[in-house]
């Protein structure tokens, strides 16, 4: 039986001995929510963070938003991504505000510096400030606007929980993880719209969803088809350069789509396998988060060895000291129990 309790999932070493320690919690679910694996207690409660992206966007397809507003695949991943804010990412999401009729004074997200560092020496190279276009969630809060646009409702206070969508949007994610709305938990993310707490494992379940979508209703479905479809061809919008979620999705071929959250979170679908998986190092950190999350993929027999030696940088990533040494690494510990 699985423990109730967090696992050791990733040790920090140092010269030999383990310094520091991430304990936290996965699950692995089918599409029909089956457990298929867990370590820690699968069914730990927490905040999705941008890892609910994807489930969020699905009330703006199933209801006509591509064909509304001409989105294209690279704009869909967008509006589900945690970008880099390099240029492509700020274009497309420039461009899909004003497809909109709508302008970065529209968004709602707060500046923010380039995750891409040298996206972010460029902007200081040239004396330019960050804009909200180049905040990680400047997809999402465009993608927003034409769901307002799509339900007429004002693009102004579309962050508010009481907004109509915020509203569409809670109930997407709560029929995804199959959980009552009223039973989701409702903060604030980093960028001012709602977050959603839900099990891991419900998590997981919406994840597996996503990628088998059978079970939902045909726009739903076919949504879900085209969110799944926009990533996997063009995972570059959906994370950037450099990034897990991006290297992840081009590693496998599109076999495996991943997306991250703030604080230790992270989810995947493998649709082949109508599998979905979801973790959370209970700490916070996102550097525990990759390791787990390869890990955890390469005891399901999800990665190749040709892959996993792809992704071994973010499998088992070095610490390095200030003059660039590497002085010892991050490194995954646990034994996923199969249900």
């Amino acid at each position: 039986m699985p423990s109730h309790h967090a696992e050791i999932l990733v040790e920090v070493t140092r010269g030999g001995m383990v310094e520091s320690l991430h304990r936290g919690h996965i699950a692995v679910v089918d599409f029909n929510g089956k457990r298929i694996a867990s370590a820690g207690n699968p069914d730990y409660y927490t905040f999705a963070r941008s890892a609910a992206k994807l489930l969020q966007f699905v009330p703006l397809l199933e209801s006509g938003g591509i064909e509304r507003f001409d989105l294209t695949e690279e704009e869909i991943a967008l509006c589900c991504a945690s970008h880099n804010g390099e240029p492509q990412h700020v274009e497309a999401a420039l461009g899909l505000l004003h497809k909109l009729g709508l302008g970065e004074g529209d968004l709602d997200c707060g500046k923010q510096d380039p995750y891409y560092k040298p996206a972010a020496e460029r902007l200081s190279a040239c004396g330019c400030s960050p804009s909200q276009l180049h905040n990680n969630c400047s997809g999402k809060h465009a993608g927003m606007l034409a769901l307002a646009r799509l339900l007429d409702a004002p693009t102004e206070s579309y962050i508010a929980r009481e907004h109509p969508v915020q509203r569409r949007m809670l109930s997407a994610v709560a029929d995804l993880c199959g959980v009552e709305a009223d039973s989701i938990t409702l903060g604030t993310d980093g960028c001012g719209v709602p977050v959603f707490a839900v099990p891991v494992s419900a998590l997981a379940y919406a994840y597996a969803g996503i990628g088998r979508p059978d079970r939902l209703a045909p726009e739903r479905a076919e949504a879900c088809r085209r969110i799944t479809q926009a990533i996997r061809r063009h995972p570059f919008y959906v994370a950037g350069t450099d990034r897990f979620d991006t290297r992840l999705v081009e590693v496998t071929r599109g076999r495996i789509i991943g997306k991250m959250g703030a604080e230790g979170i992270f989810a995947a679908s493998i649709p082949e396998e109508a599998l979905g998986l979801a973790l959370k190092i209970e700490d916070g950190a996102e550097r525990a988060s990759y390791p787990a999350a390869a890990e955890a993929l390469r005891q399901l027999g999800l990665l190749s060895s040709s892959e996993t030696q792809q992704l071994q940088s973010f499998l088992t990533p070095p610490v390095l000291n200030r003059r660039g040494d590497r002085v010892g690494e991050l490194r995954p510990v646990f034994q996923l129990t199969r249900s």
